[in-house]
């Protein structure tokens, strides 16, 4: 983490959006009053989007149509802001959160900060087999990432977070879809920054369907936490 940090960081709220004109324009106006400017990453959306981003007054990104994961590192390549906070487009992160996240990083005592939904609850873990199966993964990569540094954290997954860019640009991240979150954990654990939580609810979607479904992914969680463990 550096010793030097600026006397007065900038935040911007980053987007990840694709298709989601249902939702945008509330999570936009809602996360602007806690940040300097807001940023859409989009996923090539066939929808209204990225009008509806603009029209509210956000910056517009298009990844190269890979995924998340790399979505999230053309936000870290190309936005400028002291401090990126990421947030998902359906609606399920509170940002009113926003600044109990980034005061960590500010006064230097964290370079990555997660909204743990293991203290903060969800709506989106309980409730069928495929949650049940989620929850248990995740709980079974998150033991394995305290044991092998050593350390307490209760969420190593969740979108919902904020990086010190700088710290960010080091990790070469690599993984193309929602991976990325467990990788940027042990990335920035393997690098010797610091992470925090901070207690943050996970509400159920407000508009449309998730697009991940567990049967396809599931194991590259497993295989993007056997590379990056060791």
């Amino acid at each position: 983490m550096k010793e030097n940090l600026p006397p007065q960081m900038s935040v911007c709220g980053v987007i990840m959006t694709r298709n989601e004109e249902g939702n945008i324009a509330d999570i936009i106006r809602s996360t602007q009053p806690f940040v300097d400017e807001v940023y859409i990453v989009d996923g090539h959306s066939t929808d209204r989007t990225r009008d509806i981003a603009a029209a509210e007054g956000a910056k517009v990104l298009l990844d190269n149509g890979k995924g998340k994961g790399d979505g999230i590192r053309t936000a870290i390549s190309k936005i400028d802001s002291d401090i990126l906070v990421f947030i998902d487009a359906d609606g399920s992160h509170d940002p009113q959160d926003i600044p109990k996240m980034v005061a960590p990083i500010k006064e230097g005592r964290a370079d990555m900060v997660v909204g743990s939904r293991g203290r903060g609850g969800s709506d989106e873990l309980h409730g069928d087999i495929q949650k049940l199966l989620r929850m248990i993964g995740s709980d079974i990569i998150l033991i394995a990432i305290n044991y092998r540094w050593k350390c307490h954290l209760t969420d190593s997954q969740n979108g919902f977070r904020a990086v010190r860019t700088q710290a960010a640009r080091t990790l070469n991240l690599k993984e193309n879809i929602t991976t990325i979150e467990q990788e940027m954990t042990m990335k920035f654990l393997k690098n010797g920054y610091k992470i925090d939580e901070i207690p943050a609810h996970e509400y159920a979607r407000k508009h449309g369907q998730s697009s991940i479904r567990l049967s396809k992914v599931w194991f590259r969680y497993i295989w993007s936490a056997f590379k990056n463990l060791f």
